[in-house]
């Protein structure tokens, strides 16, 4: 019996070892992980860090409090830049509690009186207390237990991910209607998942060139339509059939537009097989048509390739709607143009020139 005894107390030690090992080690990760959060948020953004840690200093706080079985002020102190995590218990030692102001309420009373401890109670911590005194006692966070750290860590790591959300979103939504490129990383069911970096974007089947054939792997080059956020974090809207793609394609291939000297007025679409693009000169000097055709073609040939060999069309824009209207439908013989109002025309051409224009 006397060694049934000490087997048992053997296997308990050995138990409540195993235990506060694994509380050691889950204090060591979470810990990691908060350092990592805070190398992950920028210094610009400390208030945002601690908004986003309010709610694990809570997590600790109750922890503390369910361990100690004490309703009193303990706090967390959090440094994400240094990935430490630790509790105290603060109070002033008194004789009796001091009275209440009037003036507040019934959570606000609950909330000063926990800041006191009567010094019978405060000497089972210090048995030098006394009245007057300022306790501060830090809880060994390994004491809570392995599931109240367990909660605190996956808490972090939710603040962790909301945060690198939060920030794709942010970085993203600025760069609304501009270009970006990826590589593909997945075809489903229609749809072309993007590997953009530090996330991925989504070209809708609706926003894909009809011809075009996508593998994994591919590199490719896409408008920025929108970015909005669901619950699984951001969503990058992006398009290969937006009209402005092929303007931003003219931006980076013609420096002349780049600089502001050549301006692009209007863009139209048939995405994959023809465009038509207006642009104008600020300069006299400067042919806008052929600062974008370039070099024997070089410049609008590179944005043919990139689109699937979309048939590109460059006209000079005008004021006058006439001859803006002739030059955009050129070669077409146009026999009658006629104002409709409300910014519409009605064209009328030959029919063996209705493919031309």
């Amino acid at each position: 019996k006397e060694a049934e005894r000490f087997s048992a107390e053997d296997e308990k030690r050995a138990k409540e070892v195993e235990a506060r090992n694994q509380a050691d080690a889950l204090v060591y990760s979470t810990e990691k992980s908060l350092k990592d959060f805070g190398d992950k948020v920028s210094a610009d953004d400390r208030l945002a860090i601690e908004q986003r840690l309010n709610t694990l200093k809570e997590a600790l706080v109750n922890a503390a409090r369910k361990y100690l079985n004490l309703q009193k002020n303990i706090e967390a102190d959090i440094e994400p830049e240094k990935g430490e995590l630790r509790v105290f218990l603060r109070v002033t030692v008194v004789e009796d509690y001091p009275d209440v102001p009037a003036e507040l309420t019934a959570e606000e009373v609950a909330v000063f009186d926990e800041k006191y401890m009567l010094m019978a109670e405060a000497r089972e911590f210090n048995e030098d207390a006394v009245a007057g005194d300022y306790l501060e006692m830090e809880i060994p966070m390994e004491n809570f237990g392995r599931g109240a750290i367990l909660t605190a860590k996956q808490m972090l790591l939710q603040k962790v991910r909301d945060a690198e959300r939060e920030k794709i979103y942010e970085d993203y939504q600025h760069k609304v209607g501009t270009l970006v490129t990826g590589t593909v990383q997945q075809v489903d069911r229609g749809n072309v998942l993007v590997n953009l970096g530090k996330t991925e974007g989504i070209v809708p089947l609706k926003e894909q060139i009809r011809k075009e054939r996508y593998r994994q792997g591919d590199t490719i080059k896409a408008f920025i339509a929108s970015v909005s956020v669901n619950t699984k974090g951001p969503q990058i809207l992006l398009s290969r059939t937006h009209p402005d793609l092929l303007a931003r394609l003219f931006e980076i291939e013609v420096p002349e537009i780049g600089d502001g000297i050549v301006q692009i007025r209007g863009v139209a679409r048939d995405p994959g097989f023809r465009a038509k693009i207006a642009v104008i000169s600020r300069d006299e000097r400067i042919d806008p048509v052929g600062a974008c055709v370039g070099m024997k073609g070089n410049r609008v040939q590179a944005i043919v390739r990139e689109l699937s060999n979309e048939r590109i069309d460059i006209i000079h824009w005008s004021d006058d709607l006439n001859v803006y209207i002739r030059r955009s439908l050129s070669p077409a013989n146009i026999k009658q143009i006629t104002d409709i109002g409300d910014g519409r025309v009605v064209v009328i051409v030959a029919d063996e020139d209705l493919s031309q224009a």
